[in-house]
């Protein structure tokens, strides 16, 4: 690849790097945008295509599919370079710039960085009875309803995810059972009350102690506490057990850093000169991490940027809505 001569670097191309994008042109900054994933739209391409989001303003309900695409368009009136399928490794402060390097050898030159990469990369947690079941009818995520039609379908976890996934195959499955170890549950509240309402079995204090069928699936052992093994009939079993994430290089830039989260200031400065970082990798007193407050916390570093990319700009340009 040839080296990149940029005005802002937005490394992450999930809803939060698309908006700051988008505003980044409207700024009149030239932007290039790096993510390690294939696509654009980050999580909600790679797990949540399907899902219903209910808290991005003025969308009662949006498709994660819809909104990314979206996004994708707002953000193409940014002219921005995308570089898809490559990580940053290394960062380097020269006088009036920033020089990052990415794990394919090209050299990208800023004028400012900004990260939004959420939870930098993500590796499914395993569920131990599952070891070997991957393609043959256990899967971590769910891109399409479509597959699990007319089937028996487990969902193992009680976070938002799970809870989401049977939400939305209960209509769709001939029958859908929750399995989680707890009888306590981390997903929203109206999430839980709308699974509870419908059809879905809800098994608590359990866990998947085996899986069987050859080659496919066709069974799932659930051992509830106490009690002997109980088998399920299922033919799918989607693993919701949440995520590890990695910030990877980034972590050694000297960044300051909150429990695998960047700390930043009001402006969404980081430590470091000229980085600034947005959306669900960012740390400060109050933080909330949601979409919404990504989208405004994009704006907010891409004014503040704007100013160090050229003093004599202002950090508000005025409205988008103004002639």
């Amino acid at each position: 690849m040839d080296d990149v001569t940029t005005d802002l670097l937005v490394i992450g191309a999930g809803p939060t790097g698309l908006y700051a994008t988008y505003y980044a042109g409207f700024r009149g900054l030239d932007v290039t945008v790096v993510d390690s994933l294939p696509e654009l739209g980050g999580q909600i391409t790679a797990m949540y295509p399907e899902k219903a989001i209910l808290d991005v303003a003025g969308f009662p309900s949006v498709k994660g599919r819809d909104l990314v695409a979206g996004l994708v368009e707002q953000a193409g009136t940014a002219h921005p370079t995308y570089l898809l399928d490559r990580t940053a490794t290394t960062l380097e402060h020269r006088d009036d710039d920033v020089v990052v390097c990415l794990d394919d050898g090209t050299r990208i030159t800023a004028g400012a960085v900004l990260i939004t990469s959420g939870i930098g990369k993500f590796s499914p947690r395993p569920l131990p009875a599952g070891e070997g079941w991957v393609g043959r009818g256990m899967e971590f995520f769910v891109p399409s309803f479509a597959p699990y039609a007319g089937k028996d379908v487990v969902v193992v976890g009680g976070g938002d995810s799970a809870f989401d996934w049977a939400q939305h195959l209960e209509p769709v499955a001939a029958s859908v059972t929750l399995v989680h170890r707890r009888e306590a549950f981390r997903a929203h509240e109206r999430t839980v009350a709308a699974v509870q309402a419908s059809d879905v079995e809800i098994v608590t204090n359990a866990q998947v102690t085996a899986l069987r069928g050859d080659p496919l699936l066709e069974q799932v052992e659930v051992t509830v506490d106490g009690e002997e093994p109980r088998v399920l009939e299922a033919q799918a079993l989607v693993a919701a057990l949440g995520f590890v994430a990695d910030l990877g290089a980034i972590q050694q830039w000297g960044l300051e850093t909150s429990k695998r989260h960047v700390v930043v200031d009001s402006a969404m400065r980081t430590n470091l000169p000229r980085v600034f970082a947005a959306g669900d990798i960012t740390d400060y007193p109050g933080k909330v991490r949601l979409i919404a407050v990504g989208f405004g916390e994009a704006a907010t570093a891409v004014n503040n940027a704007a100013v160090v990319i050229d003093p004599s700009a202002h950090v508000f340009p005025g409205h988008s809505s103004e002639g």
